[in-house]
């Protein structure tokens, strides 16, 4: 086993294809190191207030559509935590909700995470994409290293190898 500079990696999970190449990024880093690996999915309840503010959602189907995120996020966490039992690795799971860079840098000070992993970065379209895209201003405003996973078909054959 490598000994490495950090212990406790995160990492975040919002049910795109880039941060699920991203926690199996993860997996295979904390097996090969030994540091602890948490998954942390959010809620962006941000986000549908924004619609709601802007009359695009009424009351109601704010509720519903935070139901349905809510089990998004239970059925990601699932499947990271059969991804990591699948390698023999333990992985500690949690949805918060809120502002997702808000809501992973305060898990990252409140948990001692020293490795964030993040999927990658979308394309940015215009600046306003650039000023808000959530996992930009994780990049950003990160208190530790920050790993961007790119390459997802080599990232799905060495995690199948492994």
């Amino acid at each position: 086993m490598m000994k490495v500079p950090f212990r406790h990696m995160l990492v975040y999970l919002d049910g795109s294809e880039g941060s699920m190449n991203a926690l199996m990024y993860a997996i295979l880093l904390a097996k090969s190191t030994g540091a602890s690996l948490s998954a942390l999915y959010v809620v962006n309840t941000k986000a549908i207030g924004d619609l709601v503010r802007s009359r695009i959602f009424i009351d109601q189907e704010r509720t519903e559509f935070l139901s349905d995120l809510q089990k998004d996020a239970r059925r990601h966490l699932r499947h990271a935590e059969r991804l990591a039992a699948s390698k023999d690795l333990d992985i500690t799971t949690a949805t918060v909700e809120g502002s997702p860079h808000h809501a992973v840098l305060d898990y990252m000070k409140s948990h001692d995470v020293d490795l964030l992993v993040l999927g990658s970065i979308n394309v940015i379209r215009s600046r306003r994409d650039e000023l808000t895209g959530e996992n930009d201003r994780m990049l950003r405003t990160s208190p530790c290293p920050v790993v961007v996973v790119r390459g997802e078909d080599d990232i799905w054959a060495e995690f199948e190898e492994v």
